[in-house]
């Protein structure tokens, strides 16, 4: 971090505003840039801190401005890859993930990941990832390749350990949207299991274990119940790997094309409503990818304490798998 320090002499006059000054001042820096600086509170006007645009300039004012450190180079390749941004500011954003998107780079996913798409975003709109990670630069939490939804990344050490305690006391918000296999779920409940990697299969995991000095808790809630499908809201209190793919399949009710954890859908339905059950059944096989959403993100800022919560919508594919649910 740098400090740039601008006196407004008399010749600029009385009654400029702040951003434009800046503007003027500092070319190398975008207006987006010098925003998020003032919005940030990097921005001092006679000692004080100048959190509004419009702040009108006196002359002899001494304006000083925190000039985030250039992006250290990384082994890491900045893709021109999408994203869908929800929300930033100065310390850190909320991206919409879609199913597909690797998190991270991993053995078997060395590009084409969600970081290398934010080092390109970061480098557009001129945003310093000021963070010691250089595998994992500004992510404080990940979601499975085929889970689409919502997480926040840090812009720089002082957030990103703010977000992680957050993390580890459970005091964020995150609520799921996942279409499972069966329709006699009871309407709420609480999985609550020690939670490890399976011993029988180390590529998978598992609640079933004796112990663990891990505990895995997810609360469910029945939304919709069909005649072969039920949509299910499942609130996270610990965030394990593949938590709720797990204890879904364990309860016996597993998430729509798991490739791991699920289960081969029967070929046909019986009974009095196997006509509907099986409508519900077709719209399951064509479901692309696995049924789960991270719908809901909410979390103090950690700067300020101010609580922001975001909500995505069901993307296209599961939004059609909802539709298809009879819950009547």
């Amino acid at each position: 971090m740098t400090k740039s320090r601008i006196t407004v002499d008399s010749k600029e006059g009385t009654g400029e505003r702040l951003d434009r000054f800046l503007a003027r001042h500092l070319p190398e820096r975008s207006r987006s840039a010098l925003a998020r600086l003032i919005e940030g509170g990097r921005v001092t006007v006679r000692g004080e801190v100048a959190t509004k645009a419009g702040h009108a300039l006196r002359a002899g004012d001494e304006v000083v401005v925190e000039l985030p450190a250039e992006a250290r180079e990384t082994g890491l390749v900045a893709e021109a890859i999408p994203l869908t941004i929800v929300y930033q500011d100065a310390h850190l954003a909320v991206i919409d993930k879609p199913a597909g998107l690797v998190v991270h780079p991993a053995p078997g996913h060395a590009s084409g990941t969600l970081v290398n798409a934010l080092m390109h975003w970061a480098r557009e709109e001129e945003v310093a990832l000021e963070i010691d990670d250089e595998v994992r630069p500004g992510l404080v939490h990940r979601i499975d390749k085929d889970t689409s939804g919502l997480l926040v990344v840090a812009f720089d050490d002082e957030t990103l350990r703010g977000l992680q305690a957050q993390f580890q006391t459970h005091a964020i918000e995150r609520r799921y949207r996942a279409v499972v296999l069966g329709k006699n779920l009871a309407d709420e409940g609480t999985i609550r299991t020690p939670y490890g990697r399976d011993p029988k299969d180390r590529k998978r995991y598992t609640g079933r274990l004796s112990q663990s000095p891990r505990e895995a808790i997810t609360h469910w809630r029945v939304r919709m119940r069909g005649k072969a499908l039920s949509l299910v809201e499942l609130a996270l209190e610990t965030g394990r790997t593949h938590q709720i793919r797990v204890h879904m399949s364990e309860l016996g009710f597993p998430i729509i094309a798991d490739p791991i954890y699920g289960r081969a859908l029967p070929r046909s339905a019986t009974g009095v409503h196997a006509g509907v059950a099986n409508r519900e059944l077709r719209a399951a096989r064509q479901m692309p990818r696995l049924a789960l959403h991270a719908a809901v993100l909410g979390f103090a800022h950690p700067h300020g304490g101010a609580r922001l919560r975001f909500e995505s919508p069901d993307p296209e594919d599961l939004a059609t798998l909802v539709a298809a649910i009879d819950d009547q």
